[in-house]
């Protein structure tokens, strides 16, 4: 959905960086930056995080600097982050635009990370434990919430809340 988003050529997106392992296909610096636990370490004590978190055993987090910078040079950044990252932005940025991004349902979940086929019946329940939480942030937290049912009726929804958002 991002890459759609991205094709839109209007916005910025901001490149994670992450402690997990690179999935098969993904490339370091372009899909995330592929970091060690002590160098995400080193960047929170840096304050050179924007937000971060920990999901599914993982760090997460946003570099502060690109993103400001983006900002400062009068572009849209667009975070694609865990919604404990996302709380931290509602908090700290009360001009941002969130949209949570909800499956259609929960059966449907299941079955796109059952089909991804690298994970264990154990991942997957761990998962969808905290997928269930998230909804109810989500539902409480966040400005906009679209259902992720098919790609370009999405992207067209998530284009028309950002468009509506800019100052006139």
């Amino acid at each position: 959905m991002t890459d759609a988003l991205e094709e839109q050529g209007t916005f910025y997106f901001s490149i994670s960086v992450t402690t997990r392992q690179p999935r098969p296909g993904e490339e370091d610096g372009e899909h995330y930056r592929f970091v060690s636990d002590e160098e995400f370490g080193e960047m929170i004590e840096a304050d050179e995080l924007l937000e971060w978190a920990k999901y599914n055993q993982n760090l997460y987090g946003t570099p502060r600097r690109p993103v400001l910078d983006q900002i400062a040079a009068g572009s849209d950044v667009l975070l694609e982050i865990e919604v404990q990252g996302a709380i931290q932005i509602i908090d700290a940025y009360e001009d941002a635009v969130t949209i949570f991004i909800n499956p259609p349902s929960i059966e449907e979940l299941v079955r796109r990370l059952r089909t991804r086929g690298h994970m264990s019946e154990e991942t997957i329940e761990r998962r969808m434990e905290i997928a269930r939480g998230e909804m109810e942030i989500g539902r409480q937290r966040f400005d906009h919430r679209v259902i992720n049912d098919d790609l370009e009726r999405v992207v067209g929804e998530i284009l028309g809340i950002l468009h509506g958002s800019r100052p006139k």
